[in-house]
Order: structure tokens, then sequence, then C-alpha cells
């Protein structure tokens, strides 16, 4: 992958933290007053403060309604999924050396759109679809992490090969299953999944990710001094004592955890993964010191700042995997373009 080494100040590091920190809490308060439904910003100061002290209502009911059951729900899971993805996409690109590396390198989300798919094909609830879409992810993870150590050569080109070939037959299973599927209902039900989408979650899609994206997350970021020596290659990390097989099996772990509960809650999101850690990369460097947490708050930006795009720009919403699609490829041929960079 790319080794252009950026140092930065510890300084700028906090400055740049800060900003992100600020722009996230900014976005947020602004997402709560966007929307088909417009909540003014003294009542919306009105209901949060309602919750905290006692205040005669001079907002509507309906108001209340629309901020804690349909805005925040939907907010913070933007903020969850971006910022789950794009640390899967960093922490990807550091154990494969590789700066094409994505949250579904390993088949992760071709996995978790079987699952889904196969869920509404067979007439599921939706929180049974979401947990088909998780289960399946893990399973396809799991078969690729099989075939890679039966397979012969260098282990990280067969996580590859392994992904790539895994994740193609859970690609034509899904192709299969749209070819099958009732035209009328189950058909459009799965390609609206398949683009990707936040309209509609509710507090239990919330409770329901939040676990495993901890138990991911939190490895993650403190495994980011040992990802530092991994992108130095496998014979370096060990000659400085680095446990390369359990460090890279804890990595893929994590990743795939954030990246299944992201995928089966929001459907297919992509380009995050793969264009924010490069974003990162620009203001922090490659020191996955400073990469991760960049990567985490900008995933959580990005993805909050496109979802609002998504549910305010036309009279129908967007589903947001095609706006991540058109704002994140222009921006990598922009990157991998850019004079001076080599990838």
């Amino acid at each position: 992958m790319a080794n252009k080494t950026v140092q930065i100040q510890p300084g700028r590091y906090r400055m740049i933290i800060i900003g992100l920190l600020i722009a996230l809490a900014g976005l947020f308060v602004l997402s709560f007053l966007l929307g088909r439904y417009p909540i003014p910003p003294r009542e919306l100061c009105g209901i949060l403060l309602g919750k905290i002290f006692p205040i005669e209502p001079f907002w509507t009911e309906r108001m209340e309604i629309i901020l804690f059951n349909v805005r925040l729900p939907r907010i913070v899971l933007a903020a969850c999924v971006g910022c789950s993805l794009a640390a899967a996409g960093a922490a990807y690109q550091g154990v494969f050396q590789n700066p094409m590396a994505a949250p579904d390198i390993l088949g992760a989300t071709n996995g978790a759109a079987f699952g889904a798919a196969l869920a509404i094909l067979w007439g599921m609830s939706k929180r049974s679809i979401t947990w088909m879409g998780f289960v399946f992810s893990l399973i396809t993870v799991a078969l690729v992490l099989f075939v890679s150590y039966k397979a012969k050569g260098k282990r990280i080109l067969s996580l590859v090969l392994a992904g790539i070939m895994i994740g193609s037959l859970f690609s034509a299973g899904v192709s299969f299953i749209k070819l099958v599927a009732d035209p009328s209902d189950q058909l459009p039900a799965i390609t609206y999944w398949l683009m990707g989408s936040l309209a509609g979650v509710k507090l239990n899609d919330i409770l329901f990710a939040v676990i495993p994206m901890a138990i991911g997350l939190i490895p993650l970021y403190f495994l980011r001094h040992q990802l530092n020596v991994l992108t130095l290659g496998d014979d370096e990390a060990k000659t400085m004592g680095v446990n390369v097989k359990w460090v890279r099996g804890a990595v893929i772990v994590a990743s795939t955890l954030v990246t299944a509960a992201s995928v089966a809650v929001s459907g297919v999101i992509g380009w995050v993964g793969l264009v924010v850690p490069h974003l990162a990369r620009r203001l922090v460097g490659n020191n996955y010191r400073y990469l991760m947490p960049a990567s985490m708050l900008s995933g959580a930006v990005f993805l909050l700042l496109v979802d609002n795009v998504s549910r305010n720009l036309l009279a129908a919403e967007i589903p947001i995997g095609i706006l991540t699609a058109f704002v994140g490829a222009p921006f990598f041929i922009y990157l991998i373009t850019r004079e001076g960079e080599r990838y």
C-alpha cells in the first residue's frame, strides 16, 4: 500500500480531532432540525430540556414523537454505521497492506445481502431480516477463514482470494433469489435493501447493532499500535515482537463484527470504508495511532452528512448507498490521480 509517511505534530492532531468532534456535534444538532416536518431550534431546545426540567410544552406532540421516534434513532445509527465502516476499512487496509481494501473484502457484505434477500423471500419480519443479514455475514467470513486456512501459499493472498470466491458465490445466490422473487413486492424490497438506506430505523435497531459495534470498535482502537507494525510486513513485525497471527485474527474478527452489524441494519452502503480512511490519511498521515480515531470520526461525519442529503434533497428519499457512490467514486479518483500520490 501507499507508504508516503506524513509526520504530524501531536498539537495539530489534537486540533484535527477537536475539529472533527465539533463537526460531528454540529451535524448531530442540525440533523434534528432538517426534515420534511421541520422542528424549529426553539422547539428543539424546549423538547430536549423538557426531558430534564419541568417546562410547559410550547411544542406539538407530533414534534416530540418525530424527534425521539424517527430522527434520533436514524441520526445515532448513521453516525455509528459511518464510524464502524470507516474503522473496518482502515483496519483492513493495514492488515492486508492494500489501499483498495474495504469492509467487503472478505465477502461480509455479500453474505449479509444473501441473508437479507433470503429472509425477504421467505416473508420474514424486519427484525428477522436484520438478524439473517448479520448471521450470514459472519458465516461468510467464517467460510473465508476456513478456506484460506486450508489453502497453500501466502496467508494474506489466500484470504483475499477466498474472500473474492466466497463473496462471488453469495452474490450469485442473491441474483438467483432476485430471479425467483415475486416481482410485485419481494423483488422491489430486495432491490431497495441492496441500495442501502437508514429509512424507518427504530430504537431497537440501535440496541441490536450497538453491542457488536462496541465489541469490534474497542479492540480496533487499542490495536492501532500493532497495526502500525503489521504495515511493515510479517517478517518485520515478528522481529519486533508482534504476534502477527493473533493480531491479524483479532483485527479481522473485530472488523467483521462491525461490518456485519452495520450492513445488517442499513443495507449495502459502499465506499465509506474505502474512501474515508484515505481522507483521514490526508488529515493525520499513515500512523494508525492517529489514523484510526480520525477514520472513526470522519466516517461518522461523512455518513451523517450524506444521510441528511439523502432525506432532504428530493421529495422522495434517495437510498444512501447511491449517494455514497456518487460522492465516493469521484473523490477516490481525485485521490489516486493527484500528483505525487502512488498506489
